[in-house]
C-alpha cells in the first residue's frame, strides 16, 4: 500500500488529521493496534478549548457537538469555606465546551468512511523504517496477514507508550519529565452533576474535581497515594470523600450512583523534543503529557494537528516546506505554555507528601490573592480557555 501520510493511531490527535488531510485532498491511511470498540472505551477528558470545537465546525461534523455539548462560562476554585468563580466569559469573551473525549472520537470515526479517510484498525507490531528518507514506511500484520504502508511522511499520534517516540534514535531527542506522587481516582456514573461548572477543590484531604460528560452523566476525581488500590475504594467510600473534600454546598447537590466506570490515573507532566526526526512527525500524547488539572491534554492535541495539517497542505500543494520545518518550535512554544499552566493548577489544588504547614499555608495564600485579584484571574482564565495559535 501507499499513502502520502501515515498516521499511527486512530485517538482524537490522529482522527482529526485525517479528518483534515482528507479534506484538503491528500491520501491518508491511518493505522491503529486496538479495536475500533477499544478505541470508543477510552474515558478521557471532556473540556473543550475553541481550537478543538473549531475544527469540528471546520469539517462540518460539529452536529452532534452542538446538540449535546454543553457551554461554560466559567468554573470553581474552591478552598475551606471560600469558593472563587473564575468568570471566563466576563474576563476573556470566550467559553469552553463539555463534551466528552468519547464522543468527540465517535463523531470522527463514523464520519471516516463517508469522507474517504482509511482507518486500519488492530494492526499489531506496528514498527518504522526508513523515518530519516523521502520514503518511510510501516509495517505491521493485520488479519493474519504481513502488511507494509509507504508513504511521504510519518505522523506519529500513537499515545506515550506508542512505538513512534520509540523510533527516534536514542541521543537525536531529548525527554523531560515530572512523576507526581499521586494519582486521580475517577468515577463516572448516569447521575445529574452536582454544579453547573467545574469544581476544583483544594481539601486538607487532598484534591476533588466535580465535572460532568453531560446533564445526565458525571465524571468525579478524588486524589490518591500513586499506590492505591482501587478495590480499596468501593463507590461509598468515594461518595463520601467527595462529599468531604467538595465541601457543603456541592454535597448538598450530589446525586449518588453506581460506578459505570472506575479508574486511577497516574499524573505527569513529560515533553520530547523536538517533535520530529527526518520524516517522522509527533503530535498529541507522543511527544507531550499534562496532568489532567488544567484540561489540556486533548486541546494540545488538537493544536498540533492544526500546525501540522497546514505545513503539510503546504507542501502537498505548493511544495513548501517551510512550515514543516517550522512545526516543532510552534508546536513546543504552546506546549510548554500549557505544560506551566496545568503544573500550576496543579501544584495550587493538590496535596503533595513532602509539603510542610508552610506549603499549604502558601496555597491559601495563593488562593487569597487570586480571589481578591481581577489580574490573577484573568491570567487563570486566559489559560484556561486557551492561548492564541
Amino acid at each position: 500500500m501507499k499513502t502520502d501520510v501515515a498516521i499511527v493511531g486512530a485517538g482524537p490527535a490522529g482522527l482529526l488529521l485525517g479528518h483534515l488531510l482528507c479534506a484538503a485532498g491528500i491520501a491518508v491511511v491511518i493505522v491503529e493496534r486496538q479495536s475500533a470498540a477499544h478505541v470508543l472505551s477510552r474515558i478521557r477528558a471532556g473540556v473543550l478549548e475553541t481550537t478543538t470545537t473549531d475544527i469540528m465546525r471546520q469539517l462540518g461534523l460539529d452536529q452532534r457537538l452542538k446538540i449535546e455539548g454543553l457551554r461554560h462560562e466559567g468554573f470553581h476554585l474552591s478552598y475551606g469555606a471560600r469558593s472563587i468563580r473564575i468568570d471566563i466569559a466576563a474576563l476573556t469573551g470566550k467559553h469552553v465546551t463539555v463534551y466528552g473525549q468519547t464522543e468527540l472520537t465517535r463523531d470522527l470515526m463514523d464520519a471516516a468512511p463517508q469522507r474517504g479517510l482509511e482507518i486500519l484498525y488492530e494492526a499489531a507490531d506496528v514498527s518504522l523504517h526508513d523515518i530519516e528518507t523521502a520514503a518511510p514506511r510501516l509495517t505491521f500484520h493485520r488479519n493474519g496477514s504481513a502488511a507494509m504502508l509507504e508513504s511521504r511522511f510519518i505522523i506519529g499520534c500513537d499515545g506515550f507508550h506508542g512505538v513512534c517516540r520509540r523510533a527516534i534514535p536514542a541521543g537525536a531527542g531529548r525527554s523531560f519529565e515530572k512523576v507526581y506522587p499521586f494519582g486521580w481516582l475517577g468515577i463516572l456514573a448516569d447521575v445529574p452533576p452536582c454544579d453547573p461548572e467545574l469544581i476544583y477543590a483544594n481539601h486538607a484531604n487532598g484534591f476533588a474535581l466535580a465535572s460532568m460528560r453531560s446533564e445526565a452523566r458525571s465524571r468525579y476525581y478524588v486524589q490518591v497515594p500513586s499506590d492505591t488500590n482501587l478495590e480499596d475504594w468501593p463507590d461509598d467510600r468515594v461518595w463520601d470523600e467527595l462529599a468531604i473534600r467538595l465541601g457543603p454546598d456541592a454535597a448538598a447537590g450530589m446525586t449518588r450512583g453506581p460506578a459505570i466506570e472506575k479508574s486511577i490515573a497516574p499524573l505527569r507532566s513529560f515533553v520530547f523534543e523536538p517533535m520530529r526526526h527526518g520524516n517522522l512527525f509527533l503530535a498529541g500524547d507522543a511527544a507531550h503529557i499534562v496532568p489532567p488539572t488544567g484540561a489540556k491534554g486533548l486541546n494540545l492535541a488538537a493544536s498540533d494537528v492544526t500546525y501540522l495539517a497546514s505545513a503539510l497542505t503546504d507542501f502537498f500543494r505548493h511544495g513548501q516546506e517551510a512550515a514543516l520545518a517550522l512545526y516543532p518550535d510552534r508546536a513546543l512554544a504552546r506546549v510548554w505554555k500549557s505544560e506551566r499552566f496545568s503544573w500550576f493548577l496543579t501544584k495550587l489544588m493538590h496535596n503533595f507528601p513532602d509539603d510542610s504547614a508552610f506549603d499549604r499555608r502558601i496555597q491559601h495564600a495563593e488562593l487569597d490573592y487570586i480571589a481578591s485579584s481581577k489580574a490573577a484571574q484573568t491570567a487563570i482564565a486566559e489559560n484556561y480557555v486557551g492561548l492564541p495559535l
